[in-house]
């Protein structure tokens, strides 16, 4: 079990190793990834599968891993899991997050709660450590999120408290 997920993580380390986050301080991508198994694990999730394709997420979506790279190395159940999670990098970036709320009621447990955990680390990113949005932009991002979490087929209790207190933080447009 701890050998896949401290395999996942050096991969992903690797595989991000160029990468920064769009945050204030453009700091490192890794972060991200290790975050969302960091917020698995904190809810009592142990599961190797869910916390190495926590670690794995975005790996095909950002770097030049391919899902038979991930099969390869970590199995078919850990490489379903990450393309489940997957977005397709050659669609627009609206259409990409219309197809994350519309496949969200069809995403398997596992890919479920990577989602949630994802959307989880972002809101918190948002609200901690900003990139340099207009406050419409970081209000429309926590709206979708919402959209597509609200849509999971599985709600992971403590989890979903997290991401609601999240919410209730989120940034007010003002009516001018």
């Amino acid at each position: 079990m701890i050998d896949t997920i401290l395999k996942a993580t050096a991969y992903a380390a690797h595989q991000h190793r160029a990468q920064r986050r769009k945050d204030a301080e453009a700091s490192p991508y890794i972060n991200h990834p290790v975050q969302v198994a960091h917020i698995l694990s904190s809810a009592g999730i142990d599961d190797p599968v869910v916390l190495a394709a926590a670690l794995l997420h975005d790996t095909i979506e950002d770097t030049t891993t391919t899902a038979d790279d991930l099969r390869a190395l970590f199995g078919d159940e850990v490489a379903a899991v990450v393309l489940e999670v997957t977005d397709d990098k050659s669609l627009p970036t609206d259409r990409r997050k219309a197809m994350q709320v519309e496949h969200a009621p069809h995403l398997s447990r596992n890919a479920a709660l990577v989602k949630l955990a994802d959307k989880i680390a972002n809101l918190t990113d948002l609200l901690e450590s900003p990139p340099d949005w207009p406050v419409q932009r970081k209000a429309a991002y926590f709206a979708w999120a919402a959209t597509v979490v609200e849509s999971l087929p599985v709600q992971h209790p403590s989890l979903r408290a997290r991401f609601d207190a999240l919410l209730a933080r989120a940034p007010a447009v003002s009516a001018a």
